[in-house]
């Protein structure tokens, strides 16, 4: 921990030491009140709620229940058994808090009544008041304490109050709405694994160079260079005759738009919260890789982990007579179908979210699917945008941060580019 050079505490009030009174708990919750708005702790929510929370057991008396494994279970949704050698979120979000205290108190040019610590080995917070406030004149201390009795309980009243306000305000702003999108993806974040992105890649022909060359004869000067190839559409004749061996397979291409979208939103979200990632695409990734690691599988029909590890949820993909859908696997279940113009375009897609805490391969699985890219797309901006997160959830039950969960997910298509998302219907487990 940095020692500041602009003020030495003198005293302090460490686990042992009495409760602080009322005005002790006043300066602190106002110390407490400046981290949390500066720019150390601005960008992470879950270090405010982190620092907020021991803060709040040591100023009730109720230092036993600050235990790395009370706190996982209170804090980060752990199960009360949980191993806490095997998952170490509370002692990494312990380790990332000291680090913004120590960056608060080195870079913020203040004074503080009182200051704010957490010891490394401990998650009971420590407070240390600088000298000019603890070596309060008794005289003082005699002038505050025979004032009118009721002025002096207003005062502290009020205070309290608004100490009260501070901390229920910042709670709730961090726990709903700013961060619905930390409680989505928490038990993604609190494990220690990078999340793995994987896209599929489905199986994609061209054209042979023969057959490019076949045609430059009778249109000199055309399809000459690989840029030239990938990039335009080879004009045949629909009359003319093909042979298999005009078609060959192309692996370095294959990945859909829409699902490099929703991946691209996915890895930004998690660049944003400094949670590491690796992108996997196509072959590239295997049952094991997600045994070890928590997962964010995007893609349907092209994924094939979509479709094995989604097959038995309540909202599933369905095909049938070459017709795509999504279904509700209950007597009369819903339906949703895509939807296509008179030229065959699609007009109206579908997408289907899931977050399994526990999946068929043991991790935290959350899928993005769509039945076309659009869809996949439209999924995508549902789990990395917190007002469409936050509007999708508001029927979901009080305890929804517990519970599996899928969401159908509708957009309208124009021009192949997938528009806002709609969630249609939700299901939660």
């Amino acid at each position: 921990m940095g020692v500041s050079t602009e003020s030495t505490p003198s005293s302090s009030l460490q686990p042992g030491a009495p409760r602080p009174d009322d005005l002790q708990k006043q300066a602190i919750l106002q110390e407490l009140q400046n981290i949390l708005n500066s720019r150390a702790f601005r960008s992470s929510e879950r270090s405010k709620q982190f620092l907020s929370f021991v803060v709040q057991r040591r100023l009730e008396g109720r230092t036993e229940f600050l235990k790395e494994r009370l706190i996982g279970a209170e804090l980060f949704h752990r199960p009360a058994s949980y191993a806490t050698g095997d998952d170490p979120v509370v002692r990494n979000k312990a380790s990332e808090v000291r680090r913004r205290l120590a960056n608060y108190y080195h870079e913020e040019a203040h004074s503080p009544d009182v200051r704010i610590e957490l010891p490394v080995g401990s998650y009971v917070p420590e407070f240390h008041w600088n000298s000019d406030v603890t070596a309060i004149p008794p005289d003082t201390v005699s002038r505050v304490q025979n004032r009118p009795r009721l002025w002096a309980a207003a005062v502290v009243g009020l205070g309290l109050v608004l100490a009260g306000v501070i901390i229920s305000a910042t709670a709730h702003y961090g726990l709903h709405s700013e961060s619905v999108l930390d409680e989505f993806w928490a038990p993604v974040l609190n494990t220690s694994r990078p999340v793995l992105i994987c896209l599929a890649k489905p199986v994609l022909y061209r054209p042979s160079l023969n057959l490019y060359r076949r045609y430059a004869k009778t249109h000199p000067g055309r399809f000459q260079t690989e840029v030239e190839r990938n990039n335009n559409v080879l004009p045949l004749d629909p009359k003319e005759k093909l042979v298999w061996g005009d078609i060959i397979p192309y692996p370095d291409f294959g990945v859909a738009m829409g699902d490099v979208e929703a991946a691209t939103r996915v890895a930004a979200l998690m660049g944003r919260i400094h949670k590491p990632i690796e992108v996997r695409i196509g072959n590239n990734y295997s049952f094991d890789d997600l045994r070890n690691s928590p997962a964010v599988v995007i893609g349907a029909f092209s994924n094939r982990w979509t479709m094995e590890m989604t097959s038995n949820l309540h909202f599933v993909f369905a095909e049938e007579d070459g017709r795509f859908s999504i279904r509700e696997r209950v007597a009369s279940g819903r339906v949703w179908s895509l939807e296509r113009d008179a030229q065959g375009a699609v007009t109206k897609d579908y997408g289907i979210v899931s977050r399994l805490l526990d999946s068929q391969a043991g991790q935290v699985l959350v899928d993005a699917a769509g039945i076309t890219a659009a869809g996949s797309q439209a999924a995508g901006e549902v789990i990395t945008q917190r007002d469409y997160l936050a509007r999708a959830l508001q029927a979901g039950p009080p305890d929804w941060q517990k519970k599996n969960l899928q969401m159908v997910v509708q957009t309208n298509v124009i021009d192949s580019v997938a528009g806002p998302p709609r969630v249609v219907a939700t299901y939660f487990w």
